[in-house]
């Protein structure tokens, strides 16, 4: 599976396999998207860091 290198609203960067391409209407914010940031464990938009694949 596929994860995806992400940064927080905090600067927390950490990897996910759940960050959704798609539009999620409410939950859309810029380019970001509302995830629960495993360092400050509250919810918060985040942003995939370029060049952040992970396989």
């Amino acid at each position: 599976m596929e994860s995806t290198v992400v940064r927080c609203a905090e600067g927390h960067v950490f990897s996910t396999s759940t960050f959704p391409m798609q539009q999620l209407g409410s939950e859309r914010i810029g380019p970001g998207r509302l995830l629960r940031c495993p360092r400050c464990a509250r919810l918060r938009q985040a942003v995939p860091v370029k060049g952040g694949h992970r396989h």
